[in-house]
């Protein structure tokens, strides 16, 4: 089976690509990235057994897709991120993001190609104190265009639920290393805070909210066990390794970084009230989304060690 990878050396995009080869239906593994917001490092010493073909292509350009001929799964990990930065650029990240996923269902819908494709936990705007996918449409109030344009993708999708496969995952907050990580997500972000003794900013309102968080680590299992147990129901799915306070992550830093500051800073998207993202829609599969944040936490703080 061939599978195509868009984003590629970003942050989820690198880990998954050094090991992909652990997924044994796949057989040829076919990369694209622009470069754009992430760095050609995250394809240094790509191993052999991964068997990958990288291709640098700009996926929100019509056609540029056309060279593929025989692909079975598609993961589609290309857009601009950064949720509080996306209001700085908010024309540019509708424009990108929007026409790459219209290109995607394109071509997934031509190559009869399974599609996962991942949105957001983020999508949950002022919230009751646990929701799931099934939540009211009323619920669904996105505090960024980042957030936004992922629910637009979702009713994309859903448009199109006739002629071709797919799964959504709304993830929750990436943590963990890989070649491509990125530091504007709060685990990270704080652990770059700590690691060169600078005061991690913590947004006023939101040090007793709860928040979902997912490990890279699981992030993979989800891509994983997708392939291998062909989860493409047209439908959607919460997946998050924990629902975590922003003091509980500063806790778990200062295991590792006892000596660590903080200091409170205003955003535009911190109107969101506290919630748990419930996950047992997933659970109800088989598969179970069980790493530690605090694993991810010891681990940066270590790659960052020598600073």
């Amino acid at each position: 089976m061939n599978l195509l990878i868009t984003g590629c050396s970003g942050h989820i995009g690198s880990y998954l690509i050094n090991n992909i080869f652990k997924i044994k239906k796949i057989k040829k593994c076919f990369i694209v990235d622009n470069f754009n917001s992430t760095q050609i490092n995250s394809l240094f010493n790509s191993k052999k057994k991964n068997n990958l073909k990288f291709y640098n292509l700009d996926i929100s350009k019509k056609n540029s897709l056309h060279k593929f001929k025989k692909i079975d799964y598609v993961i589609h990990l290309a857009s601009l991120t950064n949720a509080a930065g996306s209001f700085n650029k908010k024309k540019e990240m509708y424009v990108n993001n929007i026409n790459c996923m219209r290109n995607i269902i394109n071509f997934c819908k031509i190559k009869k190609a399974k599609l996962i494709h991942i949105s957001s936990t983020s999508v949950y705007g002022k919230q009751t104190s646990l929701v799931d996918e099934n939540c009211e449409k009323k619920y669904l109030k996105p505090q960024s265009p980042y957030a936004d344009i992922k629910l637009i993708e979702e009713e994309m999708l859903k448009k199109n639920t006739k002629y071709l496969k797919y799964v959504t995952f709304r993830f929750g907050t990436i943590s963990g290393v890989s070649k491509g990580m990125r530091f504007h997500t709060a685990v990270n972000k704080f652990c770059l805070n700590a690691a060169i003794n600078e005061p991690i900013t913590v947004y006023k309102t939101a040090l007793n909210q709860y928040r979902p968080y997912l490990s890279l680590r699981d992030a993979y299992k989800v891509f994983k066990y997708t392939i291998e147990k062909d989860l493409f129901k047209n439908d959607i799915y919460n997946a998050l390794s924990e629902n975590c306070t922003v003091n509980q992550i500063l806790q778990k830093i200062r295991k590792y970084k006892k000596k660590i500051k903080t200091k409170f800073v205003f955003s535009e998207i911190m109107n969101q009230l506290s919630y748990h993202v419930d996950k047992k829609k997933l659970n109800n599969e088989g598969l179970y989304l069980r790493s530690k944040i605090e694993t991810d936490i010891k681990n940066t703080l270590q790659l960052l060690d020598n600073i």
